[in-house]
């Protein structure tokens, strides 16, 4: 039945009811009865249809305690208790779901930015079509004011592009060529020409929408127990209340027993501040991958960082080149042409530095090979090249003089990575590279310390240099030198040790230890599918700071949940006690109960409007240097 349907029935059952009461004002005691049957029939059926269809499933419903509730009232003569229980349930039932749709507003609000139309070249001329027919490869025209249709390279254009159906910032970001765009962003002022990479399903913005939509549907370990709860419960309450009839013959009371046993708000607690708390995060680029995902992240006592990507920001660059018998470019072309298969961190400084010199090219390496944690060998013109840090050099019995070990070290000082270059066992340099401390880190690590988390640095750098990041951000306990299982092992060891461990990372590089956590949390997801797969929470944009936002969230949902659970134990024990000593009756127990339902939902409702917690102003000028891990 629509909705709209069952707006137009509980406003044709209260017309009949208040019509009844009228004649039963008058006396006229027949009309007055039979309109009550009416209201009770029209009201009812739908009641009884979904008790019986409960029933086929082998489930004791709700629904099934009200409709035998009415047949009793109907049995004793007692038309206006069968009218008014029939009427308040099916009115109950119906604000109930007005009601919850709001606690869906953020996902149904996301479906409004998607994408509906595509203005595409095709055979030299544009023309629209629909969003959904965009191919791969296809030449997209953006205009001012319109959503981009698919994800895309920009070739072409400048503008400025409000990202919040991605990162849940409003504020635009410029785009110009060789820029990525989203699908469901809106150009704000100007124009783009994009080259369509992912379409339809494979959008970010589509696998967001999946993600949420299943996040609300993913229930909590509450959840699951209060329905299991539940499964027992209201069976019990049917057998208590023939007891109840048969010790005390009163067969008014057995019913009215029978109306404020129902489970309704009880069974609603859980869902509906999971499905809330949810749609809060989504609406400002937090992807929570479900209620147990919120409820282990309440619970969260460590938290662990990764280094290069997390706590810095993640774009390196080349700082310095020292060189032994070569020369600047002939060491920086080498190294470029032996890291092209790369996706380091390292890698894309080194390749960006050669393209910067115009010495990068397009010949690629033999034999290339990756040594996680050391670096890379690569042959070249039938030599081997040794790219990485001291232990790649060490396990190829490189030799490094003091000379070259104190420079390395004074780089290290300076928060530099040294990459040393070696052909053979014969060192022929060291590329310096840096990185920049996220503004928003020390602040980050402050206010989480401040709500209790202990917080910890896992990284794949050397000491000193662990060292200096974890003193500029304000982590007192770090560890150094860690290859990716060891982070892994480092994690197993606090959980084994009864902590709850959050691990933050970018989500590609890190991706075991995030995998392994209790509660795995990828920064900067947007377009990145192995973070969208591997971690719990994402943060879309790429914003450090929205992270003690996420975890105050998951608190808040869960105190929402459990003052939910208390309000609703509580409104059933006060009736129990109303109806024992006939304060109660039928209609007035059905009224209470389906309030009781009605003040869980907006209690739950008031997590769409929860806000971070008071954040001091973060320094965006803040320009400190630092080095990143020497891992591969």
């Amino acid at each position: 039945m629509k909705w709209l349907s069952k707006g137009k029935l509980v406003s044709v059952t209260g017309v009949c009811i208040i019509t009844a009461l009228v004649f039963q004002f008058i006396h006229f005691t027949i009309m007055s009865d039979i309109i009550f049957w009416i209201a009770t029939i029209l009201a009812g059926y739908p009641i009884a249809k979904n008790a019986f269809q409960a029933i086929t499933l082998k489930v004791i419903s709700i629904e099934l305690l009200v409709t035998v509730a009415v047949i009793g009232a109907l049995f004793i003569g007692e038309y206006s208790e069968s009218a008014a229980v029939t009427f308040l349930f099916i009115l109950g039932s119906y604000l109930e779901h007005r009601t919850l749709e709001k606690t869906r507003s953020s996902l149904k609000s996301l479906l409004d930015l998607a994408p509906l139309e595509a203005r595409i070249v095709k055979d030299g001329k544009e023309e629209i079509i629909a969003a959904e027919d965009v191919q791969e490869k296809d030449i997209l025209f953006i205009h001012s004011g319109e959503k981009v249709p698919a994800d895309g390279r920009v070739i072409d254009g400048e503008a400025h592009v409000n990202e919040a159906a991605i990162t849940g910032e409003s504020i635009p970001v410029q785009k110009k060529a060789n820029d990525k765009v989203f699908s469901g962003t809106i150009i704000d002022n100007g124009y783009l020409k994009v080259e369509a990479q992912k379409v339809g399903e494979d959008t970010t913005f589509s696998k967001i929408l999946q993600l949420v939509e299943e996040a609300q549907d993913t229930k909590a370990k509450t959840q699951k127990f209060i329905e299991k709860f539940a499964t027992y419960y209201t069976p019990s309450i049917l057998v208590l209340s023939i007891g109840v009839f048969i010790i005390t013959r009163d067969i008014r009371l057995a019913l009215t027993f029978l109306v404020i046993s129902c489970p309704g708000a009880l069974v609603i607690s859980a869902p509906v501040s999971i499905v809330a708390g949810i749609g809060n995060g989504a609406k400002r680029g937090i992807l929570i991958k479900g209620g147990e995902i919120t409820e282990r992240a309440a619970k969260l006592s460590i938290i662990a960082f990764d280094k290069t990507g997390t706590l810095t920001v993640g774009k390196p660059q080349v700082a310095a080149i020292k060189t032994i018998e070569i020369t600047e470019n002939e060491l920086l072309a080498v190294s470029a042409k032996a890291e092209s298969f790369s996706e380091h961190h390292l890698a894309r400084a080194i390749l960006d530095e050669a393209a910067k010199k115009g010495v990068a090219s397009n010949e690629k390496p033999e034999n290339f090979q990756v040594f996680k944690g050391m670096g890379v060998i690569a042959s070249i013109d039938g030599n081997s090249w040794l790219i990485g840090n001291r232990k790649m050099m060490a396990h190829n019995q490189v030799k490094i003089n003091d000379d070259i070990e104190q420079y390395v070290y004074n780089e290290e000082v300076r928060g530099r990575t040294a990459v040393m270059i070696a052909n053979g066992q014969q060192l022929k340099g060291i590329i310096s590279i840096s990185d920049r401390i996220r503004p928003e880190a020390a602040e980050t690590i402050r206010l989480l310390k401040k709500a209790g988390k202990k917080v910890i640095m896992l990284t794949g750098d050397n000491e000193r240099t662990a060292a200096t990041v974890a003193a500029e951000v304000g982590i007192s306990d770090y560890f150094a030198g860690l290859l990716p299982e060891q982070k892994v092992a480092k994690i197993k060891e606090l959980q084994a040790s009864g902590l709850m461990v959050g691990m933050v990372g970018d989500g590609i590089n890190d991706a075991p230890a995030i995998a392994t956590a209790d509660v795995g949390i990828a920064m900067g997801g947007a377009g990145t599918d192995a973070a969208m797969e591997t971690a719990d929470i994402i943060l879309m944009a790429d914003r450090m700071e929205k992270l003690p936002f996420t975890l105050n969230l998951a608190q808040a949902t869960v105190r929402n949940m459990q003052q939910n659970m208390f309000f609703a134990v509580s409104i059933v024990i006060l009736l129990l006690v109303g109806v024992l000593s006939k304060t109660v009756f039928l209609a007035s127990g059905m009224l209470i109960h389906e309030l009781s339902v009605l003040i869980v939902i907006l209690n739950a409702i008031r997590l769409l409007k929860f806000k971070s917690t008071g954040r001091s102003p973060i320094n965006t000028n803040t320009n400190v240097f630092v080095t990143i891990p020497n891992q591969k």
